[in-house]
């Protein structure tokens, strides 16, 4: 008899890339499509999205993709997949407004995007049935799946918290998550990165009275950042400009672009006159300007970045300007960069609210420990899948059930690629394993950087280059006098001219005592003498390029 497979192709042990399977016969389907950030030693990687390898040895079966909402680590990936399949994408309206916009940025075009109601029928997938309802999270229109299936109901319940008093005014849906639970639930996967915070987490309402906090204080112009697509602090930035008779200017195309979205669907509310073009800024008085600007995760080239080291065309820094980071530096590969732009910002001698001097200007998306209890209570379980956090946070979600009455056998912490297989018998074991390793986005180019090339951009941004010219006698066997070293990022300037002219003169006497006959050999040699030259004289191993020109 046929089981159904619940595959954690991505996101199961780190906190972006979601992606998971929901497989029953020739039926599948997909919830989410995020992607991940580059590590700090992934040189030159701009994103990393999941393994889709076993979604193309199952092409045929792939019915639908459902995404929960529209933060990047959801459906970020979505571009790179859709190049490959044509399958419909349902998401709510807001969310298939930002994968809209996405698809466009990559010239994917095409795609079959659905919107579905939170509050609407299911959507039939072959022998899958899914129904969507409302959850509270940090963006608005996200929401959870109820999986119907011949083995059983599954709750998918991703990056949630139960939130009484939301800015758009739109709770968790427990009345139908109540509902949808009643005949008896298999299996829960939910997020689990809350799962080491004790207590609920805070409502994003409480956020807007920080803000009135810093900004009827503040003298000059005001910047307010946060993650692009958190269009409800953005409307809680904008009710305080209004407040206090600012203007608000869009700075950063990621925010204009999300904003323009947001208005136009009807999750952002201004009226046009309270905000001015960066443009136009000139005719404006830029003391009575609240600028909600791209860069909160101090990611290089952003608006904020260019502010911030001095470089941006038509915004500049004075000591009477403010600066509020209202977003968590959390997500992999990002603190070390903000940290960089906040230190900026201080030397700049602006005034600057961020994460580390604790005004509670960021509030979590992610349920805590009593959020996360509420959801296991309402839904009732058999089985427990978290998803969405980290190693220790799965553990911590495990405790969590195993204390209101699971079994240890009843939560299952899955690593990327692992499968679970539940049969008709209301069993549930592991499968086997399938291909899940990440994939690194450079540029615009799909699994083209392995552990070679990152490796040697390692060693470029670490140790340097030298590039030696070898001038070399086919005839004579010899390499001649003028032989040329020439290095980047390597020794310093002063020191520079007169080590590689010895180093020069050392490396001629050495190869010219090797009789060598070939280039291939010269090469070789010439990288063996001046990796053992260099170390010994400076301690580093810059990366060796020779290049040989036969007379």
């Amino acid at each position: 008899m046929v089981n159904l497979k619940f595959i954690a192709l991505s996101g199961s042990t780190g906190v972006t890339e979601n992606l998971y399977v929901y497989e029953y016969g020739d039926d599948l389907i997909m919830v989410d499509c995020g992607v991940g950030f580059p590590e700090p030693e992934m040189y030159g990687i701009d994103l990393v999205i999941p393994d889709f390898s076993y979604l193309r040895s199952n092409r045929k079966k792939l019915k639908a993709i459902f995404i929960s909402h529209g933060h990047e680590d959801h459906l970020g990936a979505l571009p790179f997949l859709l190049r490959e399949f044509k399958v419909p994408v349902y998401g709510t309206k807001l969310t298939i407004g930002f994968i809209n916009d996405k698809l466009e940025d990559y010239k994917v075009f095409g795609a079959k995007l659905k919107v579905i109601d939170p509050e609407g029928p299911a959507v039939r997938a072959g022998n899958l049935s899914v129904t969507p309802f409302r959850i509270a999270h940090s963006v608005p229109d996200a929401v959870g799946f109820v999986i119907d299936t011949p083995v059983g109901k599954v709750f998918h319940v991703p990056d949630y918290k139960f939130d009484w008093t939301p800015v758009d005014g739109k709770p968790f849906d427990i009345a139908r998550a109540s509902m949808l639970a009643a005949e008896g639930v298999l299996a829960l996967a939910s997020d689990s990165l809350g799962s080491t915070t004790p207590g609920y987490t805070e409502s994003e309402k409480t956020i807007e009275g920080e803000i009135e906090n810093i900004v009827k204080k503040s003298h000059g112009k005001v910047f307010f950042t946060t993650v692009s697509s958190n269009i409800s602090r953005m409307q809680q930035a904008i009710n305080v400009a209004v407040k206090y008779n600012r203007k608000v200017c869009f700075a950063g195309r990621s925010i204009e672009r999300k904003a323009e979205i947001a208005k136009s669907l009807g999750y952002l509310n201004y009226k046009q006159n309270w905000i001015v073009s960066l443009n136009k800024l000139r005719r404006a008085n830029s003391k009575q300007i609240m600028f909600i600007i791209s860069g909160s995760y101090g990611q290089m080239g952003s608006t904020l970045y260019k502010v911030a080291l001095g470089e941006h065309k038509k915004l500049s820094l004075s000591p009477q300007d403010t600066v509020i980071f209202s977003a968590d530096p959390a997500p992999p590969g990002s603190k070390q960069n903000v940290d960089y732009v906040v230190d900026r910002l201080i030397e700049s001698g602006v005034d600057v609210h961020y994460y580390d001097i604790q005004e509670n200007l960021h509030v979590s998306g992610h349920g805590s420990q009593n959020d996360i209890r509420t959801l296991f209570g309402l839904v009732k379980p058999k089985y427990f899948i978290p998803i969405g956090g980290t190693i220790r946070h799965n553990r911590a979600y495990s405790e969590i059930a195993q204390g209101m009455g699971a079994r240890k056998n009843q939560v299952f912490e899955l690593s990327p690629g692992e499968v679970l297989e539940f049969g008709h018998d209301g069993s549930a074991r592991r499968g086997k394993s399938v291909s899940a390793r990440e994939i690194l986005i450079d540029g615009l180019e799909v699994g083209g950087v392995d552990s070679i090339v990152l490796r040697d951009r390692k060693i470029l941004a670490e140790e340097g280059v030298v590039i030696v010219v070898i001038k070399f006698d086919t005839v004579k066997r010899q390499v001649l006098e003028s032989l040329e070293i020439i290095s980047r990022g390597f020794v310093f300037e002063k020191a520079k001219r007169e080590f590689l002219r010895v180093s020069a003169q050392k490396l001629v006497s050495f190869l010219n005592k090797k009789q060598i006959r070939d280039s291939h050999t010269l090469k070789a040699q010439t990288v063996n003498f001046l990796e053992m030259h260099f170390e010994r004289a400076t301690g580093r191993r810059p990366m060796i390029l020779p290049a040989v020109i036969e007379l």
